[in-house]
C-alpha cells in the first residue's frame, strides 16, 4: 500500500498570496501534479492540516477544485489555520467524518488501518487531542490490535527542537504517548503543522512531520530563535507499506527537475 502524504497547503483566496509573498494556490496545484506523476500512483492521500489559511468558503472551494484531478480517496483532517463547520461544508460528500464536533475517524478499506485525530483547537495555535478524544482512540487501537495502524494528525505530539513551534504543539502529547505504547501494531504517527521533514522515536514507533507543499519553517535550532519561512523546494511524503518491512518513508521533491538518466559505467 502506498500511502501519500501532503500538509499545509494553506490555499488562498483567488489572486491572494500567503503572508503577501507565497502563491500558495500555484504550489498546491504542483503539489497534486506531482501525485499524479507518481509511480505507482498512491493508493490513497492524506491531507494533514492547515488545508486552508483563514478558513473560509472562497478558500475551500480553491481547495475542493485543486484536489478534483486526484481520483484515489483524499482523507482530510484540519489544522490550526482550518475551522470545521466551513470544511464540512465544502466536502459534505466525505463519508468518513462522523456526526459530532471533532474529525476524528478510522478508515478500514485498507491494508492499513488509518485513524485519524483531531487536534484543532479554534482560535488557538496550539492542538490538542481531548479526553474524549483520546478515549476513542484507545478503544478504536484496542479493536484491531493485528491490524498495521497509521495515525495521523495535525500537530505533533512531540518535540522538534524548534522551539516556537514547540510551544503551539500539541498539549497532551504525553497521554496521546501513553496509549500508543500500549499498541505495537502502531507503525506511524504523520503529522504536519511544522513546515519541515522531521522524525523521531515516539511511544515505540515513529513520529514524522511532513514537509509543506509550500512554504518551509526556517531551520534554526537556537533556543529563543525567532520564527520565520523559507522558500525551500516544497515536498511530500511517500509512506510504502508492505507485510515483510512494515512502514518506509520516502521524501518526494514537488517541482519539475531533469531527468532521469541512465547510470553508465
Amino acid at each position: 500500500m502506498i500511502i501519500a502524504q501532503i500538509t499545509d497547503l494553506h490555499a488562498c483566496a483567488p489572486g491572494r498570496f500567503c503572508n503577501h509573498v507565497v502563491d500558495t494556490n500555484a504550489m498546491l496545484a504542483a503539489a497534486v501534479e506531482a501525485l499524479l506523476a507518481l509511480r505507482p500512483l498512491p493508493d490513497v492521500v492524506l491531507a494533514t492540516g492547515d488545508l486552508v489559511e483563514s478558513g473560509s468558503a472562497e478558500e475551500y472551494a480553491v481547495l475542493r477544485q485543486a484536489l478534483t484531478p486526484l481520483a484515489m480517496p483524499v482523507y482530510l483532517i484540519p489544522g490550526n489555520h482550518d475551522r470545521r463547520a466551513e470544511l464540512r461544508a465544502a466536502f459534505p460528500d466525505a463519508s468518513y467524518w462522523p456526526a459530532g464536533e471533532k474529525l476524528c475517524y478510522v478508515v478500514d478499506d485498507h491494508p492499513v488501518r488509518l485513524i485519524a485525530l483531531d487536534t484543532l483547537v479554534e482560535g488557538s495555535g496550539e492542538g490538542e487531542i481531548g479526553a474524549a478524544q483520546l478515549e476513542w482512540l484507545a478503544a478504536a487501537l484496542a479493536d484491531a490490535p493485528a491490524r498495521p495502524t497509521v495515525i495521523f494528525m495535525h500537530h505533533p505530539p512531540f518535540a522538534t527542537a524548534i522551539g516556537h513551534m514547540d510551544r503551539i504543539n500539541c498539549r497532551d502529547g504525553a497521554a496521546l504517548a501513553a496509549i500508543v505504547a500500549r499498541h505495537p501494531q502502531v507503525e506511524r504517527v504523520l503529522c504536519g503543522h511544522d513546515h519541515r521533514p522531521i522524525q523521531t522515536r515516539f511511544a515505540g514507533t515513529i513520529g514524522s512531520v511532513a514537509p509543506s507543499t509550500a512554504h518551509q519553517m526556517l531551520l534554526d535550532l537556537r533556543p529563543g530563535a525567532l520564527s520565520g519561512f523559507v522558500l525551500e523546494p516544497p515536498g511530500l511524503h511517500v509512506h510504502h507499506w508492505a507485510a515483510d518491512t512494515g512502514v518506509v518513508t520516502h521524501q518526494a521533491a514537488i517541482g519539475r527537475y531533469p531527468g532521469p538518466f541512465p547510470f553508465v559505467g
